[in-house]
């Protein structure tokens, strides 16, 4: 579990194909001690598990691997050597929850539509899914890599956020083009509310 609030920007240091898998090494700046293996770390928003750490200098490289539905739902299977992605530990027990709930589990792509900068900060528009866009709410939570936002804006299957200075900086969202997709979580709320509301 985790809230959305990203800790740290890693990067991607190799990638290996191991048959249905792909074997992902991340450079990070989490102490290396401090990463356990089995750990679920959110890499830009998909929850995976670390398998292996190591450590080198000042920086940590932890190994995570993705399977096939991974690779087909998420973003994941397009990050090479030199990626960039956002990072957040696993919640626990007494943590400032700053974000909303979030699970790490993917559930499809948005489109970055559109892109306006003005006075540091940016107002993106997506395109989400269709069978997604119900589940998104003006005023509600969304998570975008692994980022919480609060949606300002919905019309149909597009919906908009207000991306301020601060995460523009310490996230990916500040190098986010026109034609991107970032993994999409919806919040899992409004998925329960959703599902209670078809089965009356």
């Amino acid at each position: 579990m985790f809230t959305g609030i990203v800790t740290d920007i890693g990067e991607i240091e190799q990638v290996e194909e191991r048959g249905a898998l792909r074997r992902l090494a991340i450079r990070c700046a989490y102490p290396v001690e401090s990463i356990a293996l089995g750990a679920s770390i959110a890499c830009s928003g998909t929850c995976l598990t670390v398998v292996a750490t190591r450590g080198e200098g000042e920086r940590a490289i932890f190994e995570v691997d993705a399977a096939a539905e991974t690779l087909a739902r998420t973003t994941v299977g397009a990050w090479g050597e030199g990626t960039c992605i956002n990072l957040e530990r696993a919640l626990k027990i007494g943590d400032e929850l700053g974000g909303h709930i979030v699970t790490g589990h993917v559930d499809g792509l948005a489109r970055l539509a559109s892109r306006e900068d003005f006075d540091g900060m940016a107002r993106l528009v997506f395109e989400a899914p269709h069978a997604l866009s119900r589940f998104i709410a003006e005023k509600g939570s969304i998570s975008l890599d692994g980022i919480s936002l609060t949606v300002n804006e919905v019309e149909g299957y597009r919906f908009g956020v207000l991306i301020i200075p601060h995460t523009l900086k310490v996230t990916t969202l500040g190098e986010r083009k026109v034609g991107d997709s970032l993994n999409l979580e919806v919040d899992l709320m409004a998925r329960y509310a959703a599902r209670l509301t078809e089965a009356r």
